[in-house]
């Protein structure tokens, strides 16, 4: 009990000023004895305010309940809401100072908050966290410490308030994407509209004709039965294609970009670009593989598929291995037998790094529609783009420079060899890529 007593109360720095000056006075007072009674006079009227301000801020059994409140599962990478709902049982003002004890993750050993409430009062705070990892996060106790009017002592309320909360790939993210796609409106997200150079073989519907439709797409037999109304074939991107998002695990995606990973903003763009191609009546599928194959998903649409690709995604971390390219060549081969878009999320800094796994991919891109994504370093920009000062930032300078024409070489090699490449900065990385998908789809490429 007695121990409990100790950790819940606290003097503040008023209480020390007046007795500081307490003990000053005192002190003054052996070479003035008049300021003793003044002295002894001030001592009494402290020990009268901390017995006030004792009784008032002890007189109440949870004074101040704090409830948190934020959703079971967090964004990676994205700004995720967390509120705190405070009431205020005593009848007077109180100053509060709250500490949410956060995830051990997020390494923020200085987080505070402070807010007033009027007596009576119900009030919500709220913060946001971003967290840079997947994986749970384990939310532990809420710390607050009430001060009264008076102002001398403090009471600290210790409130359990454990609670673990899984974050998933960027899941925000993928709820935007979703609703763009289904409004068709994915250009207001980045993606931009692709002219179709002529008709899908997929035909959905005969509707009348409208001023702008295609005058060939005119079904003359349809038309003949309306007695003369024309009516026009309406056809619509083909569908039920496969489309597999291959990331790669090896120690080339470790290299963060801020905050995250690379492999972390792979498996967002994975998530996001899977979400859209089953809105669009394509099949999702999903390999991972490092030194060894990792996880297979074959492509589908069926109902639960998005769940499976998440649940796949949330455990996914990077190897610190060399990637086997030859590997990954030898499950394509053998496990996918229709002609499909391999999305390839990998990255190579240099054109020798390239030159190992070029006859892999190669032979990959022979059977298959293969889009090669890798990054371009973005810290090495600023470098490119900062005036040299001295020797040594013109050296640094230089070879920020020798790496971005190494990436362009990368980019033209690719090419050369008829490969589809997305060289793109890690911020944006999921645009790219599905501006990249639909641009495939509107060409009738797969």
């Amino acid at each position: 009990m007695l121990k409990r007593f100790y950790k819940s109360l606290f003097f503040t720095r008023r209480f020390y000023g007046l007795f500081v000056a307490v003990v000053l006075l005192f002190l003054l007072s052996y070479g003035a004895s008049f300021l003793f009674p003044v002295a002894q006079l001030f001592l009494l009227f402290l020990g009268i305010l901390v017995a006030l301000d004792y009784t008032v801020l002890f007189s109440r059994k949870d004074p101040v309940p704090v409830r948190r409140t934020l959703s079971e599962r967090f964004s990676n990478g994205d700004q995720n809401k967390v509120s705190l709902e405070l009431t205020n049982r005593y009848p007077f003002r109180v100053w509060l100072r709250i500490i949410d004890e956060l995830p051990d993750q997020f390494q923020r050993r200085d987080f505070l908050l402070h807010c007033s409430l009027n007596g009576n009062e119900d009030r919500s705070l709220t913060y946001e966290l971003r967290p840079t990892e997947r994986g749970e996060y384990v939310f532990h106790a809420i710390n607050v410490f009430i001060k009264s009017p008076f102002g001398i002592l403090e009471r600290r309320s210790v409130l359990d308030a454990e609670k673990t909360v899984k974050v998933l790939p960027s899941w925000f993210q993928m709820k935007q994407y979703e609703l763009l796609a289904y409004s068709h409106n994915l250009a207001e997200s980045g993606s931009k509209k692709i002219r179709k150079l002529g008709h899908s073989l997929e035909f959905e519907q005969i509707k009348e004709y409208v001023r702008g439709d295609d005058i060939r797409s005119i079904n003359w037999k349809a038309t003949a039965r309306k007695g003369g109304q024309f009516m026009v074939n309406k056809y619509t991107d083909e569908r039920s294609q496969q489309i597999y998002c291959v990331i790669d695990k090896g120690r080339v995606m470790k290299m963060p970009f801020n905050g995250l990973s690379l492999l972390d903003y792979a498996i967002n763009a994975t998530l996001i670009l899977s979400r859209v191609a089953l809105i669009k009546q394509d099949k999702a599928g999903l390999i991972t593989f490092a030194d060894q194959i990792g996880h297979v998903l074959p492509a589908g649409r069926k109902a639960m598929q998005m769940s499976s690709i998440l649940e796949i995604l949330y455990n996914q971390q990077t190897k610190f291995m060399e990637t086997d390219f030859e590997k990954l060549y030898a499950l394509v081969r053998t496990r996918i037998t229709q002609r499909s878009l391999l999305v390839l999320f990998t990255n190579f800094e240099s054109l020798s790094g390239l030159q190992r796994q070029l006859p892999y991919i190669r032979s990959m891109a022979r059977n298959h529609l293969l889009l090669v994504v890798f990054f371009e370093n973005t810290e090495l920009q600023q470098i490119r783009e900062t005036d040299a000062k001295d020797l040594e930032g013109l050296y640094s300078k230089t070879i920020a420079e020798k790496f971005a024409f190494e990436k362009r070489l990368i980019v033209k090699e690719l090419q050369k060899h008829g490969i589809t490449t997305i060289l793109t900065a890690p911020e944006r990385l999921t645009v790219d890529t599905v501006n990249k998908y639909l641009e495939i789809k509107a060409r009738l490429a797969i």
